[in-house]
Order: C-alpha cells, then sequence, then structure tokens
C-alpha cells in the first residue's frame, strides 16, 4: 500500500519549519533506527544539534527526492542538558517534566511493566536526545546511519545509550497491516481519503495553532521553542506472539476459526480489511485499498456483532461508537508512528525463540501525553468506557493473571476466558518534537 498521502490542498501551516515526521506518513517498505543520546556536556549536545539540524527533514521536503529521513527529538531532561533556562523549563507541562516512569501509576504500568523492570536506559534520567533514521532502501539507510554515527564520534561530551534497528513492510510481528488510520491535519495540505472525517484543527497536533476549542494550547516559551513543535509518546513492547498464537490455537478448532478470533480480538483482518466491511471472511483487496480501508463506521453495529465494542480498532478509536463515558474522540486522536523490530514468529509457532520482536509505540500530537495517560487508564485498561466493566485492551493491555477474558458479542454472547498479556512494556520516555527553528534556538 502506498502510505504516501497526495498533497493536494494548499497548506497553511508554516511545514517549512515543521519536522516531516509530524504530517508525513513514512514510505513502505522502510529500513531504520532509534538513537537514544545522553549529553554530558551542554556546549557538545549544542555542537551536535548544530551538526544535525540540516539532516532533520521538514514537512515543506517531504515530496522531494531525497535518500533519507531524520527526525529529532529530547526529553525534559535532555533541555536541562543542554542549559535551556528555568524560565523556558518552567513553561512545559508538568507530566513532560516528571517523565514517564514517574506516571507509572497514571499509566498504568505496573506489576512486569513497572519502571523498575525495564531496560536500560528508560527510567532513568539519561535518556536526553532521541534520533531516528529510515530510507526507502537498505543501502541510503545504512549511509545516513553511518553519517550520524561520524557526527557522534566527533562531538566528545554526547553518548549513545541505545541503538535500535527497525524496519517493515507495512506488517507488525503479529501479522497485522498496521499504521494507516490517521487523522488528517487541518491545513497540512493532506487531502482526507474516504473515512479519515473532517480534518481536525493543527492545534490539536502541533503548537501555535487554533485547537478543536478554537484557541492554541499552551505553548512552551519562548514562543521560538514552543511554536511548530509537538509532544511525543514513546513506548517500547516485547511482543509474546508464541502466546498471541497459543491464544487462538486453544480457542479455534480450524484454521479460518482462528483468524477470525484474531480479527475480533483487533477488529480488523490480518490484511487490514475491516470487520466493519468484511464480517465473515478476511478480504486482501479491500484491506490493500486505501480509499476503502477506513471507510466505514459503527452506526450499524452499535453491539458490536461485526466489529466487537472491546476489540483493540474501536477502543483506540470508538469513532460514533455510543459511550457510557462522554468525551469528544477528536480530542483523543493521535498521530501514529509506530514501528516494529525483530523478526516476526511463524503463525503456527506456539513457542519462543528468545529472539527480540515487538513494538516501538510513538504517539505524536499538542496532548499526546494528556492522551496516551486518558487511553491506557480509561480505554486501554478498563471498559467502562462502553459498558465492558473490568474487560481490558486484548492486544496492548497488562491483563489479570487470573479471570481475564475477552467478549465476543452474539446470541449468546461468546467470553473467552484466560487472555494473557500479549505484549510487555520495555520502557518509554516523554519527548517534545522542536521545529527547525527551534532546534537552531537550542543550539545556540
Amino acid at each position: 500500500m502506498d502510505l504516501f498521502r497526495r498533497i493536494r490542498r494548499k497548506p497553511t501551516l508554516e511545514l517549512e519549519d515543521i519536522q516531516a515526521t509530524v504530517l508525513r506518513a513514512r514510505p513502505e517498505p522502510y529500513f531504520g533506527t532509534h538513537a537514544i543520546l545522553e549529553i554530558t556536556d551542554p556546549a557538545a549536545g549544542k555542537e551536535l544539534l548544530r551538526r544535525l539540524a540540516p539532516r532533520v527533514t521538514s514537512a515543506a521536503r517531504w515530496d522531494e527526492p531525497q535518500p533519507s529521513w531524520m527526525a529529532l527529538a529530547v526529553t525534559y531532561q535532555g533541555l536541562v542538558a543542554l542549559g535551556v533556562p528555568e524560565s523556558s523549563l518552567s513553561s512545559f507541562p508538568a507530566n513532560f517534566r516528571a517523565g514517564m516512569a514517574a506516571r507509572a501509576e497514571r499509566l498504568r504500568d505496573t506489576g512486569p511493566n513497572a519502571p523498575e523492570h525495564w531496560e536500560f536506559p528508560f527510567g532513568t534520567a539519561r535518556v536526553h536526545v532521541a534520533v531516528t533514521v529510515f530510507a526507502e532502501n537498505e543501502a541510503d539507510w545504512q549511509s545516513e546511519v553511518a553519517a550520524y554515527e561520524r557526527e557522534l564520534r566527533e562531538v566528545p561530551g554526547v553518548n549513545l545509550l541505545s541503538h535500535q534497528d527497525f524496519g517493515a513492510d507495512g506488517f507488525n510481528v503479529f501479522g497485522y497491516r498496521d499504521g494507516f488510520s490517521q487523522p488528517v491535519v487541518e491545513g497540512s495540505g493532506a487531502e482526507p481519503l474516504p473515512g479519515d472525517g473532517r480534518p481536525i484543527k493543527a492545534g490539536e497536533f502541533v503548537l501555535g495553532y487554533p485547537s478543536e476549542t478554537g484557541s492554541p494550547l499552551a505553548t512552551p516559551a519562548p514562543d521560538v521553542l514552543g511554536r511548530n513543535g509537538t509532544y511525543v509518546v514513546f513506548r517500547k513492547y516485547h511482543s509474546h506472539v508464541d502466546a498471541f498464537n497459543r491464544y487462538l490455537h486453544d480457542n479455534g478448532r480450524t484454521k479460518a476459526e482462528r483468524e477470525l478470533l484474531a480479527a475480533k480480538l483487533v477488529g480488523r483482518w490480518r490484511s487490514g480489511a475491516p470487520l466493519a466491511l468484511a464480517p465473515d471472511r478476511d478480504d486482501a483487496a479491500l484491506g490493500a485499498d486505501p480509499k476503502r480501508i477506513n471507510d466505514f463506521d459503527y452506526a450499524d453495529d452499535p453491539r458490536g456483532l461485526h466489529t466487537p465494542l472491546g476489540s483493540h480498532i474501536r477502543r483506540m478509536n470508538p469513532r460514533d461508537t455510543k459511550l457510557e463515558v462522554l468525551t469528544d474522540v477528536n480530542i483523543r486522536r493521535i498521530i501514529r508512528r509506530s514501528t516494529s523490530y525483530g523478526e516476526p514468529l511463524p503463525a503456527d509457532a506456539l513457542t519462543d525463540d528468545g529472539r527480540p520482536r515487538g513494538l516501538d509505540f510513538i504517539a505524536l500530537g499538542a496532548r499526546a501525553i494528556d492522551n496516551v495517560e486518558f487511553l491506557q487508564s480509561e480505554w486501554v485498561n478498563s471498559g467502562n468506557f462502553v459498558g465492558l466493566g473490568k474487560e481490558k485492551d486484548p492486544m496492548i493491555s497488562l491483563q489479570d493473571k487470573k479471570g481475564a477474558y475477552f467478549t465476543v458479542p452474539g446470541s449468546p454472547p461468546r467470553r473467552i476466558q484466560n487472555i494473557q498479556s500479549f505484549n510487555t512494556l520495555l520502557g518509554g520516555e516523554y519527548f517534545f518534537m522542536p521545529g527547525l527553528s527551534a532546534i537552531d534556538w537550542l543550539s545556540r
């Protein structure tokens, strides 16, 4: 599927100052790397920003031929390490300043997902800068990685703490096509596709513009630092594909039954075809058609007979579902730039091979931190908002050790017991993704 959305409308945002990954989808397939950096000397950190700034891609340049793309984000501790003045530091929201580990209770990151179990460097004060590079082919990707690594070697005082390669053809490690359902940002120039809904006010995703409430959200000071920036939530998961396969195997007698259950858990078939449009069997042509894949709602399925109320996609974007707990769905939307890492495990494999594989959940938006905290506590780890009580998201929640289940509505409904946690959190952090002018300001 071509994930590049054709730019037809005249943009009204300052695209030349907004990092490309905020508004533009990645190519498919792609090769990429996430790097986590620590700044031990403010002057060195500023020097590295000066060197990397020309490589950071703006949304205005996205359609220009280029071998690779780069994005850059910084944590609160990174801003401190760069010597940003207190008057600016205090203007950032409290949850960003606290960091993800300190927000574990709100995020429901408990038990095996708790910060004390995270892999290094997550949960420490040493995560300062995140750099992501990606390209459409392996040669260009390796060339760009070599270039930024050379810059690192030439700037003592900045340390590489973590380096993770990723790449995908649009399918995650569970075998589902992913990453194609995104909000359209008003003023970005993107032409909505069928089912995208109306463009959402730019201020919900980029700081400095009117939001859905009519006014811009609070912007960090000074204006050059905050304007055209956004927030990023990064959460790294290890995926227990073997446990997922066993759950399907234990609750489906035939391959067809197992694949239908897999679709019920997510709300889509593995091809990406939504149950709302293909309730009985997969439709690969539908799953590959960007003009049809999101063109649906739930008006004719209030009970969830086609798409279960507790399925992953219906939780993350209820669309027109009648909610038990009222909220404005449009201010809960996030832009997802998640990536997969590791080799997939075969669909018939019932035991783990011990290799790392999983998902880097990446959410962007002016309310990204607030929204992910809300989603985790209210929509992922609870079912009250759709009348499901304690039932949790079947794919990304931390399930209770006893009594966890998933409900497939019907006459009678089928309650499938003993659902396990299919993903374990390995760590994460809150970042600020500055505009290009802000990167220049931070480097001075």
